[in-house]
């Protein structure tokens, strides 16, 4: 009766560490080359050489060697010495520096995105103030015709009584006329002078 049981047992046994294996993924350790082999005792030459990193499914496991599937598909036996359940330090580090570049990367677009900003900034804060200065410009012309009528104005008054009306008329006529063409005369050319020879208003 034992010796019937015994096989049934080992029989359980085994489907066990089979479900246990199928269900864990492992990793080659850091070591240049690992064979995968068809041979479960990994005698026969390799069908493959697995590189450090490498994601292995563990299939079947055996006190020495694993049964796995490559990331391609492929089905063979390895050394279970040389698979390890994290990955290996090589490996990690590989993925650590692409994400360091990945990151320096993005610092490099940020900046560029910065420095591209600031000048933006800077030519419309440029083009802000000489508009601010052509406005100042403006009034300062205005605020002196102004002042020439308000002196036109005081003298015909001085005068009115000793010039007669006609002639005062015809005087007052010419030198706001005169006045105002030469007023805008002189802001076109402080204008054009400040823009380059073009007239903005």
């Amino acid at each position: 009766m034992p010796t019937r049981v015994l096989p049934f047992v080992a029989s359980c046994v085994l489907c066990l560490f089979c479900a246990a294996a199928a269900a864990q993924t492992g990793y080659v350790t850091d070591m240049l080359r690992l064979g995968l082999h068809a041979a479960s005792d990994t005698s026969d030459e390799p069908i493959e050489n697995l590189t450090s990193g490498t994601a292995l499914q563990v299939l079947e496991r055996t006190p020495l060697y694993l049964r796995v599937r490559t990331p391609q598909g492929r089905e063979g036996w390895v050394k279970a010495a040389y698979v390890v359940a994290e990955k290996p330090a090589r490996a990690r580090l590989a993925e650590l520096e692409a994400e360091v570049a990945a990151l320096r990367d993005e610092v490099a677009q940020a900046n560029a995105a910065r420095v591209e900003a600031e000048g933006v900034a800077s030519r419309l804060g440029a083009q802000a103030e000489a508009r601010n200065d052509s406005r100042e410009a403006v009034a300062e012309t205005l605020a002196r015709l102004k002042s020439e009528n308000a002196d036109l104005q005081a003298r015909l008054e001085r005068y009115r009584d000793s010039v007669p009306l006609v002639w005062a008329g015809a005087a007052l006529v010419v030198a706001l006329v005169g006045g105002f063409l030469a007023g805008l005369w002189w802001l076109d050319a402080l204008i054009r002078r400040r823009h380059g020879g073009f007239r903005v208003y």
